[in-house]
């Protein structure tokens, strides 16, 4: 008996196989074989398209099931009992009343929305929008459906229902359109205090209340496999979806942060720390953001507080493209393993892709400063970006210690960036916080989450029986990094006074 986990990324779709039983993963695959490209029609536009997810998806399966044929001999497809769905947060998705996509997807890294949120937070009045949705209305979902009301008027007039990522794919699968608090707060259409859809949020962009579906738990029965969609594949009809969540709530589950205090961190193509709290908290300037973790219910607070650093793993493969053409990552980590801290004074600042919320939506742009002709190599920038990148993180994990977020420790799993020792020494030395890899993985989390929404496990508890850190690094260089953060914090600070 397996459950089917599948990660909508920005740059792959992955996709688990977990044995019900015994709680293991099988086997992962991901699809495509090179990463997906962001349609970038002008700067700080990011666009990606449904239907190429869908196909995706398809095909990805059926690579998931040669893949699984060759590590269990017996494996039958037809085992697989529940599907979980984690996905990319924040994009935009329509649909009119057949179903069919209006236009390709505004993700989440796309920052043509927002003076659409600026001007929501002021009208809708930034005491009402922190205490009710948690958030400034931003760049997020709810701003870029208001470009699109406005930039778009034809498209916007055909529109049966809004959705995010994980609602469509669940919707292609099963026929069926749902959603949940987790993912309308990560919208920013939820009302926290109210425990319904922001009537402000409506009103204010004029949005019709029936574009949006039926709410349910993120544990629960979202729709069940129809026949012709099983059928093509190699599935069983009927098999139903139990869980769909955004994919830092849905990352956190898959290291067991489900508890006030617990924290989980990523460093994918976004870099995120994540934290959980029980109360309606929120950052005054909107510079990290609060949504429903995956536990929350219409009785039960559950909260995720989350940093967001748009320009993390995507600065590393930008290096690969642009100076590691002949090196794989495992290659340039040790390249940059070369290369004491501080990169001989070469300083990277990842802020390239598009809109960052810690600097309240400016748009920086990546740079790089300090370069030396003569003595710098493609293995300094190699060490000096990963470096950046862990510099951002403690950028941002200062502002949510402003927020009350005090982390002992930090969870990961062991996977894209973390899979660096110059990375995870940087990142666990210039926050001063010990991290705890684990053997987790999204797709993983998806297919955990389905168990625990079709009832195979009664709780998180028995879902997270067996799981152990694989290692816990601890911070050994505390004051070198300090130093090396600093004069990295005054630079940036420079660029953001003259932004």
């Amino acid at each position: 008996m397996y459950l089917l986990g599948i990660d909508i990324g920005t740059s792959f779709i992955k996709f688990s196989l977990v044995d019900a039983a015994t709680q293991k993963k099988l086997v992962t695959v991901q699809y495509p074989d090179t990463e997906n490209a962001i349609i970038s029609k002008q700067t700080g536009w990011a666009e990606q398209s449904p239907n190429n997810w869908w196909e995706q998806v398809q095909q990805g399966i059926l690579k998931l099931h040669a893949a699984a044929l060759k590590v269990a001999t017996n494996y039958d497809a037809q085992s697989i009992v529940a599907i979980g769905i984690a996905y990319q947060m924040h994009g935009l998705v329509i649909v009119d009343k057949n179903q069919n996509v209006l236009r390709d997807s505004i993700i989440w890294c796309d920052s043509r929305a927002v003076e659409y949120g600026n001007k929501a937070f002021e009208a809708i009045g930034n005491e009402h929008c922190l205490a009710h949705l948690l958030n400034s209305p931003g760049n997020f979902t709810a701003a870029k459906l208001a470009w699109v009301k406005e930039n778009e008027p034809a498209i916007y007039q055909q529109i049966h229902k809004v959705m995010l990522p994980g609602d469509f794919i669940a919707m292609k699968l099963t026929g069926e359109i749902s959603t949940t608090i987790s993912a309308l707060s990560e919208g920013i259409f939820w009302d926290f205090k109210n425990k319904e859809i922001s009537k402000s949020v409506l009103t204010y962009f004029g949005f019709d209340a029936s574009f949006f579906p039926a709410i349910k738990d993120v544990f629960s029965n979202h729709g069940s496999l129809q026949k012709e969609v099983a059928n093509l594949l190699q599935l069983k009809a009927g098999i139903p979806v139990t869980y769909k969540a955004g994919d830092q709530p849905n990352n956190a589950l898959s290291l067991n942060v489900l508890s006030p205090g617990e924290v989980a961190a990523t460093a994918g193509t976004s870099g995120v720390i994540y934290g959980v709290g029980d109360t309606l908290s929120y950052d005054k300037q909107s510079r990290v953001n609060s949504f429903a973790h995956v536990n929350h219910t219409s009785s039960n607070n559950s909260i995720g507080m989350l940093l967001c650093i748009n320009g993390t793993g995507i600065l590393n493969s930008w290096v690969k493209k642009m100076v590691g053409v002949n090196y794989d990552y495992n290659q340039m980590n040790q390249a940059a393993a070369t290369i004491e801290a501080g990169s001989e004074g070469l300083k990277i600042f990842p802020f390239g892709n598009g809109a960052e919320r810690i600097f309240n939506n400016k748009i920086l742009g990546a740079q790089f400063s300090g370069i030396d002709l003569n003595k710098h190599t493609a293995a300094h920038i190699f060490n000096a970006a990963q470096e950046g990148i862990a510099f951002a993180f403690r950028y941002g994990l200062d502002i949510m210690r402003e927020n009350n977020l005090q982390p002992s420790i930090i969870r990961a799993g062991y996977a894209n960036l973390f899979l660096s020792k110059i990375f995870s020494n940087a990142f666990v030395n210039v926050t001063g916080v010990p991290v705890a890899l684990y053997n987790a993985d999204g797709s993983v989390g998806a297919a955990v989450g389905a168990g625990i929404g079709s009832g195979i496990y009664k709780d998180a508890a028995e879902a997270f029986s067996d799981f152990k850190p694989l290692q816990i690094i601890a911070p050994t260089k505390s004051k070198e990094y300090d130093a090396l953060y600093n004069d990295w914090k005054n630079q940036l600070e420079k660029q953001l006074l003259n932004n």
